[in-house]
């Protein structure tokens, strides 16, 4: 076999993201829906009970998107995700794992924190892991499913107390997503980043959910059509650099990533260290509590090793000063 398979689901931002991915750069790939069919398949390569799971032509399986894309990336090369201009490369760099790591807050919680929504994915995810079943098996599957997943929102630290900062969040960063897209058809100019990927995988799930829709296409047509354009992302033309994206880019690294992700992951990352149960932060000065994230100190370590690997830059390093982000990858 000469093409990739990728075990996912459309309802799996990690998954869309890493399809996304192969189709921008046109690698052979068959995408196999993640349920019961293709269950037995699945587990032949699953080290671990997550996806998307890739598939190589060597037979040789990978998992975690962002990984898989790196593995990728090293292997095809144009067209590349990465800019040129360092600063601009390893902004999409954190961009990405913001995305991945505080993009998933927004989409996760506002998928089950409501009942519209949680009807809306119980229901599409019950349709897609039994297809062949009647409607009140569907039905019976959507509750299920629904009671299962309102119990795991705190694991991407959705409760009580930061549930009004995850939507706040998400929806101030709307209309700075839509000012930046208003200029540029991708995050770093006119081809689609690392950034890109990470970013618009919660994003986009986020939109199919009732809740996220009515928010973006409400107010930021300019979003909405890169939520469309990155279903299949075509390069039209170069990356620009900082200089060009500052003004419009920089308000959304500074508040949602300076402000809030920063500090966050500095908490979380001290509360793992110090072997503790929960961490309280303050996020503009408003009190947000939970228990750690894990994988997440693990990928912040792999990120501050990027930032070393360039941090005599100096427009980076006034760039990361300026937007709040650099006391949070020194380490």
């Amino acid at each position: 076999m000469d093409q990739y398979r990728i075990f996912g689901a459309e309802l799996s931002p990690y998954s869309v993201k890493v399809r996304s991915y192969f189709r921008y750069k046109g690698i052979p790939h068959q995408w196999i829906v993640r349920n019961a069919d293709s269950a037995a398949e699945y587990q032949k390569y699953a080290k671990i009970p997550i996806i998307p799971l890739v598939v190589g032509p060597d037979d040789e399986a990978m998992q975690d998107s962002t990984p898989i894309i790196e593995a990728l990336e090293a292997n095809f090369l144009v067209p590349s995700i990465y800019p040129a201009d360092t600063t601009c490369q390893f902004l999409s760099a954190l961009i990405e794992e913001f995305g991945d790591e505080w993009g998933n807050k927004w989409m996760f919680h506002l998928r089950w924190a409501r009942d519209e929504d949680c009807a809306s994915a119980g229901g599409r995810i019950a349709a897609m892991n039994a297809p062949k079943n009647d409607e009140a098996a569907r039905l019976a599957i959507r509750e299920q499913v629904m009671e299962h997943m309102r119990g795991r929102v705190h694991f991407v630290g959705s409760n009580e107390v930061t549930a009004p900062q995850i939507e706040q969040s998400f929806r101030d960063a709307i209309p700075l997503l839509d000012a930046h897209l208003k200029k540029f058809p991708y995050l770093f100019g006119y081809r689609p980043a690392f950034a890109d990927f990470g970013l618009w995988g919660q994003v986009y799930c986020a939109w199919t959910d009732p809740t996220g829709s009515a928010w973006i296409e409400g107010q930021a047509p300019h979003l909405l059509d890169w939520i469309h354009r990155m279903l299949r992302p075509v390069a039209e033309g170069e990356f620009v650099d900082w200089t060009q994206l500052h003004e419009t880019l920089a308000p959304f690294i500074s508040s949602q990533i300076g402000d809030l992700f920063m500090p966050w992951t500095l908490a979380n990352a001290t509360c793992m260290t110090e072997g503790k149960d929960a961490f309280s932060v303050q996020l503009n000065g408003e009190t947000w509590s939970q228990g750690p994230q894990k994988y997440h100190a693990k990928s912040l370590q792999v990120l501050r090793e990027k930032y070393h690997a360039v941090a005599g830059e100096k427009k980076l390093t006034e760039v990361l000063a300026a937007t709040g982000c650099l006391a949070g990858l020194q380490g």
